[in-house]
């Protein structure tokens, strides 16, 4: 199998490259390295994957790597990934969570690509869930409250275009707060990188608003092994990748506290304008479809997160 990752140098893509080298497959990588490191694909390069540095912007250097590397299945995980920039810079979030994903889908589509899978997001996507009746499916109402959501939303439309317009197997997988090894602290799951780092440097963690939020955490092997799932699925379409389990800010700092072995005990900032005050995502849809869930349990997860940083 030959597949195509964009973003394969950043957190999730390096993990889920390293899932695919290991299912046997013929990797190529395109990523910027804006965010992403050439270090997190040591091992993968060590086994036979190719880096390629280039923007997925850059017509021509994407159109060089399909022509020459042919892929059966493309794993788009680039993005703009950051809420307040996409906020302060919402064309740029569009040029690349958007146009980006369209150059893709249209190379994919010349080159009779056979799976495309697409790394959206759950809570950006579906919004506030205060109020709602959580954990949601699927079929929940999509509610973005920031330009970053929706151009994910927006990136989602065009993939099911493509399936109803050219039968591109395409599929959407929502992320639930992606946290583990080699996370980095963009995004609002880096916050076990925040949290974990400040802990075991002996910092005092900051806590925006009153730490009551809640996030649905999935542990980034299980990521990589949803990516790979649905790639071998029969079926395609949107899933969310989560546990359907509401955890607090509070409570994952206490968490991260035992793991680190320090106390927590946070500095109150004023809350962020916007910020999601509670959200899971249920899971069920790719049970049923792909044959995945979460594996990981959260405390033990983030042990092995923890050890990674002190480690590192």
């Amino acid at each position: 199998m030959r597949s195509l990752v964009t973003g394969g140098a950043g957190f999730i893509g390096s993990h889920l490259t390293d899932a695919l080298v290991a299912r046997g497959d013929e990797v190529l990588v395109i990523d910027d390295l804006s965010s992403g490191r050439r270090e997190n694909l040591t091992g993968a390069v060590g086994q036979g994957a190719e880096l390629v540095e280039a923007s997925i912007l850059d017509a021509t250097a994407l159109a060089e790597a399909f022509a020459r590397h042919r892929p059966d299945q493309v794993f788009h995980l680039a993005a703009q990934i950051d809420v307040r920039r996409s906020v302060a810079d919402p064309v740029h979030d569009l040029d690349l969570n958007v146009g980006g994903t369209i150059k893709l889908l249209e190379l994919a589509r010349e080159y009779e690509v056979t799976r495309f899978l697409f790394a959206s997001t759950g809570g950006a996507i579906y919004g506030e869930g205060d109020g709602r009746d959580l954990p949601l499916d699927e079929s929940a109402d999509t509610r973005p409250d920031a330009p970053y959501g929706q151009s994910k939303n927006a990136a989602e439309g065009y993939l099911s275009l493509y399936r109803r317009l050219y039968g591109l197997e395409a599929s959407s997988l929502r992320l639930g707060n992606v946290y583990g090894p080699r996370q980095d602290p963009h995004g609002e799951a880096g916050v076990v990188a925040i949290f974990s780092r400040a802990l075991l440097s002996g910092a005092t963690p900051r806590v925006f608003g009153g730490g009551e939020q809640t996030r649905d955490y999935v542990y980034v092997a299980d990521v990589a092994a949803a990516f790979v799932a649905a790639s071998e699925a029969a079926s395609a379409g949107t899933f969310n990748v989560g546990t359907g389990i509401e955890t607090s800010v509070l409570e994952l700092g206490q968490r991260l506290g035992e793991a680190c072995g320090a106390p927590f005990d946070p500095e109150l900032a004023p809350a962020r304008v916007g910020e999601v005050q509670r959200i899971s995502i249920d899971p069920a849809l790719a049970r049923t479809e792909l044959g995945w869930s979460a594996g990981h349990e959260l405390d033990r997860a983030l042990a092995v997160t923890v050890d990674s940083f002190r480690d590192g």
